[in-house]
This record gives C-alpha cells, sequence and structure tokens, in this order.
C-alpha cells in the first residue's frame, strides 16, 4: 500500500480519545518548556555576540547547537518508531534540563571555560535529536487527522508566542544580572550572567514533562517487520524515503532553504552589532527588538494558519513560502535603516509558519504513522546539518565582508534553487503528486 493511501485509510478512523485534553495538556506543557528553552538559546547567543562579536564563534555556537542533533537523528527517528513517543519525549527534555543545571553549577562553582558553554549546546542538540522526530510523529496520534493543520498552526502561534516573550524575558534578567555582575570598566559580561536564566530553563522544563506525563499515547501499531533491528529500521527508513519522491523532493527544499535562509539569518545579531549598533545596553534593546519582531509575525502567521486551516494543495503554499524568503533575505540586507530591518524581519516571521506548518501536515497526511518517526528524523538531519555547513560557510564570510551582501546573495540562490526544484523532473512529479493528494483530501472541517 502506498503512503498516500495507508494515510487515507487513517484519515478513516475514528478521532483519539479524549483529543482536545490532550492537545491543550500538550500545548500548555511545550508553551513553558519552550520559553525557558528560548530563554537559554538568545541569552547565549548574545552573551558570545556581545563578548566575542565574532562571526566563527556564532559559527562554533550554530555548529556545536545542531550537528549534534543530526548525529542522534539518525537514532531518534528510529526510537520513535519502536518505541512509546511520549517517554521519549519526557526522557530527553529531562536530560536537556539535568545538562543545563549542571552548567549553572559548574559557573557558580568559580569555572567558566566557554568549552563548557559549546559542551551544553552540544547535549541540549543531541537531547532535540531524540525529541523533534518523537514530537513530530506523536502529534498525529492525540490529535483527528482532520485538524492537524489547524493543531500545527497552533503550535506554531504557541512556539511564536514563547518566542515573543522570551527575547523580553531574555533581555530583562540577561540586563539585572549583567548589571550585577558588572565593575563599571565597560568590560564584558562574565559568564555568570547566564546562570539565571539556566535555572529558569530547568523549572521550566519540569513544568512541562509533568504535563506530559497525564497524556495518554500508545505505543504506535508496527506494519512492518516489528521484531527487525535498529539497523534494518533505518535502512527501511533510507529505502522509504528513497522509494517517496515527494519527501525527497521536500528534503532538497529544507536543506537549500536551511543553508542559504536560516543560516545566514543566524547573522542578523552580528549585522544588527555592527550595522546599528550602539552601546551595550542599547545593542540587548535592539537585539530583543529584533526577535520580537520576528516571533510576533511567528504569532500572526501561526494564527492566520490555524483559523485558515490552509489550501488544499499544501505543496503550493510551501513554494510561495520559499520565495518569499528569498525576496526578504535580499530585504534584509537592503535595509536603509533599522526600522525597514525590523519590519523585514517582522514579515519573515509572518511567512515562517506557512512553510512549517504545511511541510509538516503534508508529511503527516501522506507518510504511515509507523514510519513518521523515521521521516522526521531524516528532516532532521537534513535541517540540523544545513545549518552548521551554512555557518560553516557564512560565518568566517562574515568576518571578511558585510553580513548584507551575504544576506543578498543567499536570496538569489534561493530563487535558483526554488527555480531548479520546480522545473527539474523530480520537482514536477512531487507537484503532480500533490495535486493528486489534494484533489482527493477534503476541505478541513470546521
Amino acid at each position: 500500500m502506498t503512503g498516500a493511501s495507508t494515510a487515507e485509510a487513517v484519515r478513516e478512523t475514528r478521532d483519539p480519545p479524549n483529543w482536545l485534553r490532550s492537545v491543550v495538556l500538550f500545548m500548555s506543557g511545550q508553551m513553558v518548556s519552550l520559553l525557558g528553552s528560548m530563554l537559554v538559546q538568545f541569552a547565549v547567543l548574545w552573551y558570545m555576540t556581545i563578548v566575542y562579536q565574532s562571526g566563527v564563534i556564532i559559527a562554533v555556537v550554530a555548529v556545536v547547537g545542531f550537528l549534534p542533533q543530526a548525529i542522534v537523528s539518525v537514532f531518534g527517528g528510529v526510537w520513535a518508531d519502536r518505541h512509546n513517543r511520549k517517554y521519549l519525549v519526557i526522557g530527553a527534555d529531562a536530560a536537556i534540563a539535568l545538562s543545563t543545571l549542571a552548567l549553572a553549577l559548574i559557573i557558580l562553582s568559580g569555572y567558566d571555560a566557554v568549552w563548557l558553554i559549546f559542551l551544553t549546546l552540544a547535549i541540549r542538540s543531541a537531547g532535540t535529536g531524540v525529541q523533534m522526530p518523537a514530537m513530530s510523529s506523536m502529534i498525529p496520534q492525540i490529535a483527528p487527522t482532520r485538524h492537524l493543520m489547524r493543531v500545527n498552526g497552533l503550535m506554531q502561534s504557541v512556539q511564536a508566542t514563547m518566542a515573543l516573550l522570551a527575547p523580553a524575558l531574555a533581555g530583562t534578567v540577561f540586563g539585572f544580572a549583567a548589571a550585577a555582575a558588572s565593575d563599571g570598566s565597560g568590560a564584558p559580561p562574565p559568564a555568570s550572567v547566564l546562570v539565571p536564566i539556566f535555572f529558569i530553563d530547568v523549572v521550566t522544563a519540569a513544568f512541562g514533562i509533568s504535563l506530559l506525563a497525564f497524556i495518554r499515547v500508545p505505543k504506535i501499531a508496527r506494519t512492518d517487520d516489528a521484531e527487525a533491528g535498529y539497523f534494518a529500521d533505518l535502512i527501511g527508513g533510507v529505502r522509504y524515503i528513497a522509494s517517496h519522491g515527494f519527501v525527497r523532493w521536500l528534503l532538497f527544499v529544507y536543506a537549500g532553504l536551511f543553508i542559504l535562509i536560516v543560516a545566514p539569518a543566524n547573522l542578523t545579531p552580528l549585522m544588527l552589532v555592527r550595522s546599528f549598533g550602539g552601546t551595550e545596553s542599547q545593542d540587548v534593546f535592539n537585539l530583543a527588538v529584533l526577535e520580537v519582531a520576528y516571533s510576533a509575525g511567528l504569532v500572526l502567521g501561526g494564527v492566520v494558519i490555524a483559523m485558515w486551516g490552509g489550501p488544499k494543495n499544501r505543496l503550493m503554499l510551501i513554494v510561495l513560502a520559499a520565495l518569499g524568503f528569498g525576496a526578504l533575505s535580499i530585504g534584509l540586507g537592503l535595509s536603509p535603516n533599522i526600522l525597514v530591518f525590523f519590519a523585514c524581519m517582522g514579515v519573515l516571521g509572518i511567512v515562517a509558519p506557512f512553510f512549517g506548518t504545511s511541510a509538516m501536515t503534508l508529511l503527516q497526511e501522506t507518510v504511515e504513522p509507523d514510519r513518521q518517526g523515521r521521516v522526521f528524523g531524516f528532516v532532521g538531519i537534513v535541517t540540523a546539518l544545513a545549518m552548521p555547513l551554512g555557518m560553516a560557510i557564512f560565518g568566517p564570510m562574515a568576518d571578511v565582508m558585510p553580513v548584507e551582501a551575504l544576506l543578498v546573495a543567499a536570496g538569489i540562490l534561493t530563487f535558483v534553487v526554488m527555480g531548479l526544484a520546480l522545473v527539474l523532473p523530480a520537482g514536477r512529479r512531487a507537484l503532480s503528486a500533490a495535486h493528486q493528494v489534494s484533489s482527493s483530501r477534503s476541505p478541513a472541517a470546521p
């Protein structure tokens, strides 16, 4: 049975029991847990940017933050198809929180070598490699298929709302901690300014785990050889993706976008400090505004998707959003002032959920449930590898040429990549397959 036909059969089954309660508990827990994770993400990036102001250092942050995820995702997808996905998410969350707590205690003891921050980022990334495929494939188990686009859109809004709050909260905590640690000499802040944020992350992770524990998520039923070993499952996932034209095509698009758009976009804080920078407090404020602008756009885009339910042709929305990424990258690079720069980031945030939600929903609708873990694992591998690869290229380049030029070049190359993706035979076949799926899909239920 093909992936599309299997997915159609799954759509005919009854709704998961108590699905609304499960979705509310899941989103509530993730909302709080994500807030803590984002606080750490922003604070560490700001700390590294302010202290070092180096594209190479920012590139190292990206590499240790994403490469372990790519490596672990090789196994994380297999585990998500073999074991209870809820327990995988809980275990990964707990490991991330414990590593952060250990770093906070070490810094408080007086040892704050930068390699410890890199190591903790790597452990957190590895946890994400387990968590991401399990969580993405768990959503269809607790939410009705007819509501997947809306649930995924709401998840985007939840993530964006936390990303909207996180910069302001991170900036406040970071600012107070930096002021308390300052000796008035104007020296860069010590690593101890990160400790309060690390403690907040541990508490929010514990809250998220406690809510997730109340959700019933059964182990997925296997349609292939349930007695196969891990390696056989991994090979089976590779063969499935190799035989699935749409999944192959989407992985290509993911890789291109994450190299050309996501990696240079991570240099926008560096561009902000260099091109529109001022005092240390002004830099922190501007960095917070940058993240707020992007997150506000994410909230708006996610809400629109959740209310609208998206078009029947998910793939066309993916293509349009990708082209929007290219145009906005060029806009960021050509921004004549900081207000235009912030506006472009806001619109970029609006566009992002249209791509991410459509891609995730289309995979959930077309891939068999017992293979979704491995498919999302490979999505995680591609995105996680593309990020450090892009940063390994663009990070050092940002130390010898303006970030503005890199953003414009990345935007132009995005149009080239998407053009190739649409005109090559594989792209035309993917579009045709998506059209057939959308033609057979009934409109989303209200």
